[in-house]
């Protein structure tokens, strides 16, 4: 059965809010040393959220039929994407110096609310929008 852009829509916010709070409940456990972090299921489930996460935003693209190219704030967002997963894998990663995945981790958290903010703005200028 079809997905219509409403269910679509809710898939993408929920997706969302679970990927954010896994990764911020992680970053501080990983920050604190915590074992459960390298825990095949803490290591697998954020794929699997990100995943349904990155196809229900390509599948709103389609459906509104948003090209990057042609839409400034989506390719801010998709940039904004690629930073925070940048930020994410050094803040996760345990042989780095605390202090550096610290900054990491603030780092991608703030490329998230940026992230989130251009979604809702409809503009590159994201929280600036308000303004």
């Amino acid at each position: 059965m079809p997905m219509d852009y409403a269910t679509l829509k809710l898939v993408h916010q929920g997706a969302v809010a679970l990927s954010i709070a896994g990764f911020a409940v992680r970053g501080v456990a990983a920050l604190l040393a915590a074992r459960w972090v390298r825990t095949r299921i803490a290591r697998t489930l954020p794929h699997v959220v990100d995943t349904v996460l990155l196809a229900s935003a390509i599948g709103l693209a389609w459906w509104l039929r948003l090209n990057p190219i042609d839409t400034p704030w989506l390719l801010a967002k998709i940039v904004g994407l690629l930073l925070y997963i940048a930020f994410g894998m050094v803040a996760l990663r345990p042989a780095l110096p605390r202090a550096i995945r610290a900054a990491a981790f603030v780092a991608a958290l703030l490329c998230f609310a940026q992230i989130a903010a251009m979604a809702r703005a409809k503009s590159v200028a994201g929280w600036l929008a308000w303004l």
